[in-house]
């Protein structure tokens, strides 16, 4: 937990242990490696929670990653360690990440990594900017983004779809409810 943060008790806890659970060190120390190979900064690879916490938190890593899939896209890195500087870099972060195609559903919240709510969103959006890296030029990470596989039907094709036999689909044969009795009648 951040030190500007109490305990969490009760459900509260029991949430925080739920989205705990979901992280992978795998995953986070394959993220952590990326970043490295794309910025050529000697950061610590170890998938820990503790340790990704420690080399993302203040988001001047993740503006570091940024400027190296494209240069000068970010024009300022806050080295700052004050919580509002550091939230700062996240929010850029996130805003150039969505810019370069990582889809909304894919990003997480500044307070999930600021303040260590949900790594495990940070993961999965580091995974989903490391799938675009190769548009940059860059070693990419996880599986490769699907293409287009777009199909074009003459029209011939399209109606000799129309004339399916609806009972390709199947059928109940006439089947029916009646005479269907279950447990004990009603007794008046």
């Amino acid at each position: 937990m951040s030190t500007n943060r109490a305990a969490k008790s009760g459900f509260a806890a029991e949430a925080q242990r739920k989205i705990n659970s979901k992280y992978s060190d795998e995953l986070a120390a394959e993220c952590l490696e990326w970043i490295k190979e794309v910025t050529g900064e000697p950061i610590n690879t170890s998938g820990d929670m503790d340790n990704f916490y420690e080399v993302l938190k203040d988001g001047v890593m993740l503006l570091k990653l940024i400027n190296s899939l494209e240069p000068g896209r970010v024009k300022k890195v806050n080295e700052s360690k004050m919580a509002f500087k550091c939230m700062e870099n996240i929010s850029a972060f996130l805003e150039v990440a969505k810019a370069f195609g990582v889809p909304v559903q894919e990003t997480f919240q500044t307070v999930d990594l600021w303040e260590r709510q949900n790594l495990n969103s940070v993961v999965i959006c580091l995974q989903s900017l490391g799938r675009k890296a190769q548009n940059f030029g860059k070693p990419s990470i996880g599986p490769k983004e699907a293409e287009k596989n777009v199909r074009n039907f003459s029209d011939e094709q399209l109606k000799a779809g129309q004339n399916v036999i609806s009972l390709q689909y199947g059928s109940n044969k006439g089947a029916t409810q009646s005479g269907i009795n279950f447990g004990n009648t009603r007794h008046m």
